[in-house]
This record gives structure tokens, C-alpha cells and sequence, in this order.
């Protein structure tokens, strides 16, 4: 990132600092394009996966009907993103029939493919189904080769936002029309991200005014987010479940009545989403901050309130225990050392709150 910065030039410009700064860009794009197992070409950056998913869901639809035809079904998963919903929501309200409907999950938090299979029978015209890979909350890994092959039997497209899994379990882009990426997410820069495109499948630019990004995406390139997300990219390996693993063992022991979301699923192996009992999440978030321990809670909202995560009512969890969700996420530099931190700062918090109860 301090060498693109140090270029300084618009990879636009034909001039040496442009094509410098044009090479940074385009190294990045072929190391992104491998990590997803993507073609180069396909691969549009974009500020994040907020923007890869929005672009994904109204490029197509404009894209279908600027090449004759059109998206006249939305399925979207109700474990979904808020990026991915908002948008569809959006979408469905400003494109005249166009139908939307929400594709229920397990208690485990899976996608229900009988569910989706009854969908795509109901009704004519194209689909867009958009199915994550894997849950930002729960981290449960979501069967998107099986989406794939419900599609095959209709007139569709797939998308996939892999933000959370892209560098931490092995993906193929291929599975699906339109796959969203997050730099920050895989040890990258935050605010930068992309959009893999699959050849053919329909895409209209949602920003307009320059021909940036084989005219996908309007606006000169954040070049040294670029470079970082593709310096990451080339070291990104798939993470062990050790950590997740011994943290939960250790946790249940510290915590018999502790409730964790999705465990009899696959999940990523750095996501822990659990609920300790009679302990309010935002309490929880605020308390192990205080002893050096970040965690999150699953429903915190921009505002920094918390609600109930509409991850886990999907999944049928009771409010009194949504309410009591916090997440733990591993990283490619977490240690055992941070196990340990972040049991002993729950052991603690758990003993306060039961001695105030007995109190």
C-alpha cells in the first residue's frame, strides 16, 4: 500500500506514474481472481462488499433488461446480509413486477433447499437467488453447490456474497453469476472490495461518469486499497478450527448452560456465535471490552443499539436468548493466548452477574 501511495498516479493516465499506478491495480485484480478462483477479467473492484452486493443486485436487474430481457423473481435467503436485503427491498419496490420472496433456514441456519425448490416452481420468468456462503453471525457455511444445481433446472441467476468466506474456507467463484468480496475481512485495508462477475451474466453500472473498471464501476480506483487487498489476498490460507474449537470446549465448561447457534452445523472455522444466559449482549460487548476482550454483537445496528438478530429469529432462537448473542471471531494472527483472555473475562463476567442475581 505505501508503494501504490507512493505513485501517486491515476491508473487512467497513459503517463508513467498512470501505468505505474495501472500495474498496482491490475496485479492486485489477478491475485483476488485466484484467491476466488475467478478470471482476472471478471473481477470489479468496488469500495466493499456493501457496494458489490448493491451493485450486483441492480446491475443485473438493469443489465437483464438492457440486454431484452428480465428479472421478474427475487429470492433472497432470510439470513442475509443487510446489504443484500435492504437492496432487494429496495428493488422490488421501484421494479414493476417484480416479485420478492424470503427463502426460509433450519434451526441450524441453513438455507431450506425444499423450500427454495418449492419457489422456483411457483411462478414463471427469470430468478435472481441470493444465498450467502457463509453467515456473518453464525458462521454457518450455506450448501451453495446445491442452490447452484436448483438453478441449473431454471432460467436464473446465483448470488453469493463470500465475504466471510473468501480466505478462510476453499471457494470457487464458478458456483455462482455474481460473487461479492471484503478486503478487511481477509487481513486487507477496509474499504475496498469486489464483485466477481461471471461471463455473460448481466451487469449495468449503478455509478456513472468514466469507463473505470471495463465500465462497471464509474470512478477513479482506490489504488492503494487495491494493492493491499491483493497483497492479502496472495497469502490468504484457509484458518483451522483449533481456536473455535478448544474456545467453545472451554466455554461450555465455564458456562454449562451457554447456548451456541449452529454448532450441529458446518460452520467457518473462526466463528463462534453463542449467548450467554440472563447476560444482556450489549452489557456483555461493553464488560469484556473493559478487560481487553472485542467481541460483537450479532444485532448491533448502525445506530449502535442493539435488536434482535433477525439471523437467529429466522432461525427460530427465542428473543429473551437473541437478545443475549455475542460473537467471537478468529483471525490468521489470533493465539491461545487470546482463548484464554477471552474465557477468563467471560468466567468473570458470568460469576458478577449470577453473584447480583443471588444478591
Amino acid at each position: 500500500m505505501e508503494r501504490a501511495l507512493a505513485i501517486g498516479g491515476n491508473p487512467s493516465s497513459v503517463h508513467g506514474q498512470g501505468r505505474a499506478a495501472r500495474a498496482e491495480v491490475e496485479q492486485a485484480r489477478e491475485a483476488v481472481a485466484a484467491l476466488a478462483g475467478a478470471r482476472a477479467q471478471d473481477v470489479v473492484f468496488t469500495s466493499g462488499g456493501t457496494e458489490a452486493n448493491a451493485l450486483a443486485l441492480w446491475g443485473a436487474a438493469q443489465g437483464a433488461m438492457e440486454a431484452g430481457t428480465r428479472i421478474t423473481r427475487l429470492f433472497v435467503s432470510a439470513i442475509e446480509h443487510d446489504s443484500v436485503l435492504a437492496n432487494a427491498a429496495a428493488l422490488a419496490e421501484r421494479a414493476p413486477g417484480l416479485r420478492l420472496e424470503t427463502i426460509p433456514v433450519t434451526s441450524d441456519g441453513v438455507v431450506d433447499l425444499d423450500a427454495l425448490r418449492a419457489l422456483l416452481r411457483e411462478g414463471k420468468g427469470r430468478a435472481l437467488v441470493a444465498v450467502m456462503a457463509a453467515n456473518n453471525e453464525t458462521g454457518v457455511v450455506q450448501p451453495i453447490a446445491d442452490v447452484a444445481a436448483l438453478l441449473k433446472e431454471h432460467e436464473g441467476y446465483l448470488l453469493v456474497d463470500a465475504v466471510q468466506a473468501i480466505g478462510k474456507i476453499p471457494f470457487a467463484a464458478s458456483t455462482a453469476d455474481y460473487v461479492s468480496l471484503s478486503a478487511h475481512k481477509l487481513g486487507g485495508p477496509q474499504g475496498v472490495g469486489a464483485l466477481v462477475v461471471r461471463e455473460g451474466a448481466p451487469l449495468a453500472a449503478t455509478m456513472r461518469g468514466g469507463g473505470q473498471e471495463r465500465g462497471h464501476r464509474a470512478g477513479t480506483e482506490n489504488v492503494a486499497g487495491i494493492a493491499g487487498f491483493g497483497a492479502a489476498a496472495k497469502v490468504a490460507t484457509p484458518l483451522p478450527a483449533a481456536l473455535r474449537d478448544r474456545f467453545e470446549a472451554e466455554l461450555r465448561s465455564a458456562v454449562p448452560d451457554v447456548v451456541i447457534f449452529g454448532e450441529k452445523a458446518t460452520r467457518l472455522p473462526n466463528t463462534s456465535n453463542f449467548a450467554l444466559p440472563a447476560v444482556g449482549a450489549e452489557t456483555a460487548v461493553m464488560a469484556l471490552d473493559l478487560e481487553g476482550v472485542m467481541v460483537s454483537s450479532g444485532s448491533a445496528c448502525s445506530s449502535g443499539k442493539v435488536k434482535p438478530s433477525h439471523v437467529l429469529h429466522a432461525m427460530s432462537v427465542p428473543e429473551s436468548i437473541a437478545r443475549s448473542a455475542l460473537r467471537v471471531s478468529f483471525g490468521w494472527n489470533s493465539t491461545d493466548q487470546d482463548v484464554d483472555a477471552a474465557i477468563s473475562a467471560i468466567s468473570q463476567l458470568q460469576s458478577r452477574v449470577r453473584s447480583r442475581a443471588a444478591a
